[in-house]
Protein backbone atom coordinates (compact mmCIF):
# COMPACT_ATOMS: atom_id res chain seq x y z
CA UNK A 1 0.00 0.00 0.00
CA UNK A 2 1.26 3.71 -1.10
CA UNK A 3 1.92 6.07 1.93
CA UNK A 4 -0.13 8.59 0.21
CA UNK A 5 -3.19 5.87 0.42
CA UNK A 6 -2.16 4.80 4.09
CA UNK A 7 -2.19 8.64 5.16
CA UNK A 8 -5.53 8.85 3.71
CA UNK A 9 -6.85 5.69 5.69
CA UNK A 10 -5.43 6.59 9.31
CA UNK A 11 -6.72 9.83 8.32
CA UNK A 12 -10.06 8.36 8.20
CA UNK A 13 -10.05 7.84 11.86
CA UNK A 14 -8.66 11.18 13.15
CA UNK A 15 -11.79 12.72 11.35
CA UNK A 16 -14.06 10.20 12.89
CA UNK A 17 -12.90 11.43 16.35
CA UNK A 18 -12.60 14.66 15.65
CA UNK A 19 -16.26 14.39 14.78
CA UNK A 20 -14.93 16.82 11.22
CA UNK A 21 -17.78 15.18 8.64
CA UNK A 22 -16.62 17.18 5.82
CA UNK A 23 -13.35 16.05 6.27
CA UNK A 24 -14.28 12.49 6.94
CA UNK A 25 -16.70 12.27 3.68
CA UNK A 26 -14.42 13.71 1.46
CA UNK A 27 -11.21 11.22 2.52
CA UNK A 28 -14.06 8.65 2.04
CA UNK A 29 -14.87 9.41 -1.45
CA UNK A 30 -11.54 9.62 -2.24
CA UNK A 31 -10.36 6.16 -1.13
CA UNK A 32 -13.00 5.39 -2.75
CA UNK A 33 -11.93 6.85 -6.02
CA UNK A 34 -8.60 5.28 -5.47
CA UNK A 35 -10.09 1.62 -5.06
CA UNK A 36 -12.50 1.93 -8.45
CA UNK A 37 -9.57 3.09 -9.91
CA UNK A 38 -7.42 -0.02 -9.01
CA UNK A 39 -10.15 -2.54 -9.49
CA UNK A 40 -11.36 -0.93 -13.11
CA UNK A 41 -9.48 -3.08 -15.67
CA UNK A 42 -8.62 -6.41 -16.31
CA UNK A 43 -6.06 -6.99 -13.88
CA UNK A 44 -6.57 -5.09 -10.45
CA UNK A 45 -3.53 -2.93 -9.55
CA UNK A 46 -2.30 -0.82 -7.06
CA UNK A 47 -1.73 3.01 -7.34
CA UNK A 48 1.46 4.39 -6.68
CA UNK A 49 1.54 7.87 -4.63
CA UNK A 50 2.15 9.94 -7.95
CA UNK A 51 -0.50 8.43 -9.63
CA UNK A 52 -2.57 9.21 -5.99
CA UNK A 53 -1.57 12.88 -6.62
CA UNK A 54 -2.45 13.09 -9.91
CA UNK A 55 -5.76 11.71 -9.05
CA UNK A 56 -6.19 13.68 -6.24
CA UNK A 57 -5.63 17.30 -8.54
CA UNK A 58 -8.44 16.12 -10.71
CA UNK A 59 -10.85 15.69 -7.62
CA UNK A 60 -9.98 19.40 -5.92
CA UNK A 61 -9.91 20.75 -9.53
CA UNK A 62 -13.40 19.07 -10.41
CA UNK A 63 -14.72 20.41 -7.01
CA UNK A 64 -13.53 24.29 -7.48
CA UNK A 65 -15.04 23.89 -11.07
CA UNK A 66 -18.90 22.80 -9.45
CA UNK A 67 -18.40 25.09 -6.99
CA UNK A 68 -17.88 28.39 -9.31
CA UNK A 69 -20.90 26.47 -11.23
CA UNK A 70 -22.71 26.76 -7.71
CA UNK A 71 -21.63 30.69 -7.13
CA UNK A 72 -22.98 31.59 -10.96
CA UNK A 73 -26.01 30.06 -10.41
CA UNK A 74 -27.11 31.47 -6.51
CA UNK A 75 -26.62 28.17 -4.31
CA UNK A 76 -23.44 29.97 -2.09
CA UNK A 77 -24.19 27.06 0.45
CA UNK A 78 -23.17 24.73 -2.16
CA UNK A 79 -20.03 26.40 -3.78
CA UNK A 80 -19.03 26.54 0.42
CA UNK A 81 -19.33 22.88 0.71
CA UNK A 82 -17.71 21.81 -2.59
CA UNK A 83 -14.67 24.28 -1.86
CA UNK A 84 -14.38 23.00 1.61
CA UNK A 85 -13.69 19.48 0.58
CA UNK A 86 -11.22 20.85 -2.44
CA UNK A 87 -9.21 22.51 0.46
CA UNK A 88 -9.68 18.80 2.47
CA UNK A 89 -8.39 16.97 -0.65
CA UNK A 90 -5.12 19.92 -1.53
CA UNK A 91 -4.26 19.15 2.31
CA UNK A 92 -2.88 15.80 0.96
CA UNK A 93 -1.29 17.66 -2.36
CA UNK A 94 2.56 18.47 -1.95
CA UNK A 95 3.36 22.15 -2.26
CA UNK A 96 3.09 23.76 -5.71
CA UNK A 97 6.07 24.68 -7.39
CA UNK A 98 6.84 28.30 -8.38
CA UNK A 99 7.45 29.20 -11.87
CA UNK A 100 10.80 30.20 -11.02
CA UNK A 101 11.27 26.94 -9.93
CA UNK A 102 10.02 25.12 -12.57
CA UNK A 103 12.07 27.24 -14.85
CA UNK A 104 15.12 26.16 -12.73
CA UNK A 105 14.94 22.64 -13.18
CA UNK A 106 14.11 23.10 -17.17
CA UNK A 107 17.17 25.20 -17.10
CA UNK A 108 19.35 22.70 -15.08
CA UNK A 109 18.02 20.01 -17.34
CA UNK A 110 18.99 21.37 -20.52
CA UNK A 111 22.39 22.36 -19.02
CA UNK A 112 22.87 18.64 -18.16
CA UNK A 113 21.82 17.42 -21.22
CA UNK A 114 24.30 20.24 -23.12
CA UNK A 115 27.36 19.25 -21.21
CA UNK A 116 26.67 16.07 -22.15
CA UNK A 117 27.02 16.54 -25.46
CA UNK A 118 23.99 17.24 -27.27
CA UNK A 119 23.29 19.80 -29.30
CA UNK A 120 19.30 20.51 -28.42
CA UNK A 121 16.56 21.49 -30.71
CA UNK A 122 12.53 21.58 -30.61
CA UNK A 123 12.69 17.78 -31.93
CA UNK A 124 14.38 17.03 -28.45
CA UNK A 125 11.41 18.12 -26.82
CA UNK A 126 10.50 14.94 -25.25
CA UNK A 127 14.02 14.57 -24.14
CA UNK A 128 14.31 17.00 -21.96
CA UNK A 129 10.31 16.98 -20.61
CA UNK A 130 10.95 13.23 -19.10
CA UNK A 131 13.40 14.29 -16.44
CA UNK A 132 11.68 17.48 -15.74
CA UNK A 133 8.43 15.83 -15.33
CA UNK A 134 9.69 13.60 -12.96
CA UNK A 135 10.80 16.25 -10.38
CA UNK A 136 7.85 18.63 -11.31
CA UNK A 137 5.39 15.63 -11.18
CA UNK A 138 2.05 16.80 -9.48
CA UNK A 139 3.31 20.14 -8.26
CA UNK A 140 3.16 22.54 -11.35
CA UNK A 141 0.62 22.43 -14.20
CA UNK A 142 2.17 19.99 -17.11
CA UNK A 143 1.02 22.26 -20.04
CA UNK A 144 3.03 25.51 -18.51
CA UNK A 145 6.08 23.50 -18.02
CA UNK A 146 5.79 22.14 -21.67
CA UNK A 147 5.01 25.47 -22.22
CA UNK A 148 8.19 26.68 -20.39
CA UNK A 149 10.39 23.85 -22.28
CA UNK A 150 8.96 25.18 -25.52
CA UNK A 151 9.92 28.39 -25.15
CA UNK A 152 13.64 27.28 -23.83
CA UNK A 153 14.79 25.36 -26.91
CA UNK A 154 13.64 27.54 -29.85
Amino acid sequence: MSTLKERLHADVVVHMKDHDKVALNTVRNVLGEIETREKAGKEPVELNDAEITTMLQKEAHKRRETAALYTDAGEADRAAAEIAEAEVIETYLPEPLSAADVEAIVDGAIADMRAAGQELSLSHMSAVMKPVSEKVAGRFDGKAVSDIVRQRLT
